[in-house]
């Protein structure tokens, strides 16, 4: 007699279901890649309210200061010309859990490091992680949105995303700094990278395919940049031996990639003045907004001896406004081309820098925190059309290469801004700071003649 005993129908269905594999949730994808993406634009502004708390800690001066800050920012920026063809060989979904996986334990790192040294290498790998996690993200959400429509409202929500945690940054670590340690601002990625990755369970699974990849570019990119930020943090004699590494690694990338068959930086796509107009004004941008938080960060705290809590919560009137300046300057794009947001974007900064020359130890906190506004406003309405713009120079095949090489070029600058910025405070704050400002007033007053005339140009295309 036959041992085996039929289940009702109801039963045997309910069975099959529990064990079928549950089919990808497009929003559910959203949100694992916009959390990610948050969090590594979050660690690339929260560290800055807590550096006076971490220098306190391992008893470090300034050097080592920017050094936590660029570790990461350097990492991120060098390696992110090659990470987008890491993504497509592994495939979107792995690159991204293996970014995520690897970042949270840099992190946990970064919260144990017991000297200042191995902080600077955690974050250095957090910033390699960076580099892998935001290519493979915004992947991801194009992944799971065949509809062009609502493709293009999560790319939307994703930039919004990743806005609104740079905002979020100078508040968030000093609130955590306060009410923790300085340990906290990394202790609390881990959480977050544990639910992103519960979350890809449910995301689409990605195809590997075919990207080659330019590792000599990348190397002589890597040890180009790093030199030049050591030369300039460090001075001295091995300053100077390392500007002239500095100089031969970007002689030896410049050759790489004007004859290598897949260049991580094409260099024809300078040619077109969208593109190098474009590039310019995004890295003038990122040099006055990331460094000048890096910089108004210490002087809250170090020259009128605020708290951290209190000095996040200043940077708050010029933070809580960006990521709406953020889409209305996408709007105004649309409807008007870049020119019209370009020019008031950088204008307004240029005036806010202005404004700020004026700020010095006896000058009270709110209204310092006021002074900063005009500049961070002035600085999100910029970004995005001179995005739209060189996206629109460039042929839809290498769009993804472009966007690309202008992250890179801000992320960079904005490193190479806090290396300079940084060496200019240490021999007196005030004086270095008012320099810093002139600095950047002078890069934003060159970008902004730049594009008055690429406007006009693109205007007559259109």
């Amino acid at each position: 007699m036959s041992t085996n005993q039929t289940r009702p129908v109801g039963q045997t269905a309910a069975a099959e279901r529990e064990l079928a594999p549950k089919r990808p949730s497009s929003t559910l994808t959203l949100t694992a890649a916009l959390l990610g993406f948050g969090l590594i634009c979050l660690d690339a502004s929260v560290v800055n309210v807590a550096l006076p708390a971490i220098g306190a800690s391992f008893g470090s001066g300034m050097s080592g200061l920017q050094w936590v800050v660029d570790a990461y920012t350097l990492a991120f920026a060098a390696l992110m010309l090659s990470t987008g063809a890491f993504s497509d060989r592994a495939g979107a979904s792995r690159a991204y859990a293996l970014g995520t996986a690897v970042f949270a334990l840099a992190s946990a790192a970064c919260g144990l490091a017991p000297n200042l040294p191995a902080l600077i290498g955690a974050r250095v790998v957090q910033g390699v992680a960076a580099a892998v996690v935001l290519p493979a993200s915004l992947a991801l959400v194009r992944q799971a949105y065949t509809d062009p429509a609502r493709r293009a409202r999560a790319v939307a929500l994703w930039a919004a995303g990743g806005s609104a945690a740079v905002a979020l940054g100078p508040v968030a670590g000093g609130v955590l700094t306060t009410a923790w340690d300085w340990r906290g601002i990394f202790f609390v990625n881990l959480p977050v990278g544990m639910v992103i990755l519960v979350l890809l369970v449910r995301a689409p699974r990605s195809r590997r395919r075919p990207a080659p990849l330019d590792l000599p570019g990348q190397v002589t990119a890597v040890v180009a940049l790093t030199a030049l930020t050591f030369a300039v943090i460090e001075g001295g004699v091995a300053g100077w031996a390392a500007l002239a590494v500095a100089v031969v690694s970007a002689a030896a990338f410049l050759r790489i990639e004007a004859r290598g068959p897949h260049p991580v930086v094409p260099l024809g796509l300078f040619r077109d003045r969208t593109v190098s107009v474009a590039v310019a004004a995004g890295a003038a941008v990122s040099v006055t907004f990331y460094s000048l938080v890096f910089v108004f960060s210490l002087f809250f705290q170090q020259v009128q001896g605020l708290s951290a809590l209190t000095a996040g919560l200043l940077f708050l009137p010029m933070t809580g406004l960006i990521a709406v300046t953020n889409v209305i300057a996408g709007k105004l794009a649309g409807r008007h081309g870049p020119r019209l947001p370009m020019l008031v974007g950088q204008g307004l900064a240029l005036a806010g820098l202005l404004g700020l020359l004026y700020v010095d130890a006896g000058t009270p906190p709110a209204l310092v925190a006021v002074l900063l506004v005009p500049m961070a406003l002035g600085c999100a309405l910029t970004v995005p059309p001179l995005t739209a713009a060189m996206m629109d120079a460039v042929p839809a095949e290498r769009a993804g290469l472009a966007a690309g090489v202008l992250n890179a070029a801000r992320q960079v600058a904005g490193g190479l801004g806090i290396a300079v910025f940084g060496a200019l405070v240490a021999d007196g704050f005030v004086a270095g700071m008012r320099l810093s400002l002139a600095v950047s007033a002078a890069l934003l007053a060159v970008t902004f003649a730049l594009s008055f005339r690429l406007a006009g140009r693109s205007a007559r295309k259109a």
